[in-house]
């Protein structure tokens, strides 16, 4: 009875660690978009969003069978609770890659304003950080996540940086207002993404220690 248990739960920490493979292939495919103008990727990225969707549904359907036939107590409960939450962050998570592509694909349709280095440094911050954060999950090791939690400390500097940026391009030129927005939506989508890894990251500590991280949540 216990390893069939074990297996379940198995089951859900490895539907999780799909999700966030494919939000990961997402991210890199976004910036394809943006950087590269490869536009005919944003349905791809559309279509992976609607796959991370319906695992969102089945493996939490799987997490609410295991509390109501299962009654998990302590370090069980604490995976299940953790990672039903992890599923909301990483699903909000595939629908900023998709904003990303979207914008990029709208950005496309013009020459570009600028060489986006800081988006493309903050895209290549989110993509090791989500490596990490896999790590930490398969590994239940705490100092991984620790390493991302300062990971997106460099994100959110990267993105006031690029916000900075663009509103003196805005002021200088008018007529750049219309992109530099859209980059700044861009840079937001990021920002924000980045606070989704976090918030799995800090509650890591919990599932492993039970011991809450000692920060807010972001939403």
């Amino acid at each position: 009875m216990r390893d069939s248990f074990e297996a379940q739960l198995q089951q859900v920490v490895t539907g999780t660690l799909t999700m966030l493979a494919k939000v990961r292939v997402m991210l890199t495919q976004a910036q394809d978009v943006l950087v590269d103008r490869q536009t005919d990727l944003l349905s791809v990225v559309t279509a992976a969003d609607r796959e991370i969707d319906q695992l969102e549904t089945q493996i939490e359907e799987q997490c609410l069978k295991l509390i109501a036939l299962q009654s998990p107590v302590a370090r069980d409960l604490r995976l299940v609770g953790t990672f039903m939450k992890n599923l909301s962050d990483i699903e909000r998570m595939g629908d900023y890659a998709v904003h990303v592509a979207e914008d990029g694909a709208l950005l496309a349709q013009e020459p570009p304003l600028k060489k986006y280095v800081n988006l493309a440094q903050m895209i290549s911050r989110l993509d090791q950080m989500l490596e990490l954060i896999q790590k930490a999950i398969q590994n239940r090791d705490i100092s991984i996540s620790q390493q991302v939690l300062e990971m997106d400390n460099e994100v959110d500097e990267l993105y006031e940086q690029t916000q900075r940026e663009l509103v003196t391009y805005m002021i200088e030129d008018p007529r750049t207002i219309t992109k530099a927005m859209t980059l700044m939506r861009v840079g937001r989508s990021l920002e924000r993404f980045g606070d989704h890894i976090e918030n799995i990251a800090e509650r890591l500590e919990f599932w492993v220690t039970g011991q809450r991280h000692e920060s807010s949540n972001h939403a």
